[in-house]
């Protein structure tokens, strides 16, 4: 079973053209929790890790007793680098480390075809002629959008190979995204509104469709 969707031109007309997408991508029922996490697993590979603390050994200060053990009538004290003195060392304070773990492939593939069919099941995918730019052109794609009503929504453009001009006229939109199919992930996919494939990014789910079934 296909999803049958109109190819629109930059203009956002018709251009007489359909293609379908698989319903095992598009309209299979969304498995949340790999999607989940998915998301969790990209959002924590972005994070550094670079948090430090120093500890008692590595805060300036000398290593001789303040005072002797007993006879003071206080409590006894070590050195001025004790973490309960002010400018001491801190208790298990953070180290740097990484946050990303890992998920198996299937899983991942898994979360993001569900991805795909939120997308599918929300009316969320547009397919467009594919696009061609003599030039970085921003106001080109602005108006772009604009013909296509996606101007005040979060858009993820994908292509089929990378395209230089067609990336940078869109980096100075920041409610556009692009990417090229191979690399689209489970993160973009729910970060976005709308998904824009063009005509030539489209053909090829198609394409490993039929691949699958021979």
């Amino acid at each position: 079973m296909t999803m049958q969707l109109d190819v629109l031109s930059i203009k956002g007309s018709k251009t007489g053209r359909t293609i379908e997408l698989p319903d095992d991508i598009f309209s299979t029922e969304p498995n949340n929790h790999v999607v989940y996490l998915a998301v969790k697993q990209f959002l924590a590979a972005q994070r550094h890790g670079k948090h430090k603390v120093k500890t008692r050994a590595e805060v300036q200060g000398a290593s001789r007793k303040l005072h002797k053990q007993k006879g003071t009538g206080g409590a006894r004290k070590g050195n001025i680098r004790n973490p309960l003195y002010k400018g001491g060392g801190t208790i298990f304070g953070p180290k740097p480390h990484a946050y990303d773990f890992k998920l198996n492939r299937k899983v991942k593939d898994l979360a993001k075809i569900s991805a795909l069919s939120h997308k599918g099941k929300e009316n969320a995918v547009v397919v467009i002629e594919d696009l061609v730019f003599d030039a970085p052109k921003t106001s080109v794609f602005a108006s772009m959008l604009d013909a296509l009503s996606l101007s005040d929504k979060k858009s993820l453009f994908v292509t089929a190979d990378f395209n230089e001009n067609v990336f940078m006229s869109a980096r100075n939109i920041s409610s556009v995204l692009t990417s090229i199919l191979s690399d689209v992930n489970t993160y973009d996919l729910i970060n976005s509104d709308v998904l824009v494939l063009t005509e030539s990014a489209a053909k090829l789910f198609t394409e490993e469709e039929e691949g699958v079934e021979a």
